[in-house]
């Protein structure tokens, strides 16, 4: 079944249960955030994060006298087919009329169409992906998932604490393995779309298996990490 949904083009990957903090500048969105505040507690106080694949989020302005840059509009072959509901959670009325709002990652879809109807945002006709429970596979792969995280973090951030907690849901652990890895758009926006938690849990197995390998490397270099980070001399 096909909904349409105020869709919010961003640069980066929401994943369900993931915290999203947005400043929120744009006039049309400035509204967009107007009317979930404004609607009955029992509707939906959600709108779609769904990632860009060609251009670029609108800077925010220095100051509010400054005006938004105008946008080309947005065609659906402009985006990623598969986004997350963004659910508001916290709103924070600046004086200038922005707001800052705190939002978690709720439920996963596929954009079908993307039009700029009577509302002044973008809205998307969605196709609601279905709800992941683990199954058994997936509770076999976890626990694999979650060694190759931890050894993945120990090499990118040796002197970190590590995890502060752990999920002790698979397909939890699955969205936070997927947000925290240094990963290209290409690699979350197919962990995004998987079809279930095991999918997505062995995908992350052979990602983090393969970047342990390259930062093992790095590290096996005889020579400072900082003298890597400095530009090559032209003499």
């Amino acid at each position: 079944m096909s909904n349409r949904l105020p869709v919010f083009p961003l640069g980066t990957v929401l994943f369900p249960g993931l915290v999203l903090p947005l400043h929120i500048f744009e006039e049309r969105y400035r509204t967009l955030v107007r009317e979930l505040v404004a609607s009955p507690e029992d509707g939906p106080h959600e709108f779609g994060v769904v990632t860009l694949r060609r251009g670029a989020e609108a800077p925010a302005p220095e100051s509010a006298d400054e005006p938004t840059p105008e946008n080309p509009p947005i065609e659906v072959d402009d985006l990623y087919p598969t986004g997350c509901t963004a659910e508001l959670r916290q709103v924070t009325e600046l004086p200038d009329g922005r707001y800052d709002i705190m939002t978690v990652g709720r439920r996963r879809f596929t954009v079908k169409d993307v039009r700029q109807g009577d509302e002044p945002y973008l809205t998307a006709d969605v196709e609601w992906l279905p709800d992941e429970s683990a199954d058994e596979l997936a509770e076999l792969l976890a626990p694999r998932a979650l060694a190759a995280f931890r050894a993945y973090l120990e090499l990118l951030r040796p002197d970190s604490e590590g995890l502060d907690a752990v999920p002790g849901d698979a397909t939890v652990l699955s969205h936070l393995i997927a947000a925290t890895a240094q990963l290209t758009t290409d690699e979350r926006q197919l962990l995004l779309s998987a079809p279930d938690t095991a999918t997505r849990l062995r995908t992350e197995l052979k990602l983090l298996n393969r970047e342990s390998g390259l930062l093992a490397k790095v590290r096996a270099v005889p020579v400072p990490l900082s003298d890597l980070a400095r530009p090559a001399s032209p003499n």
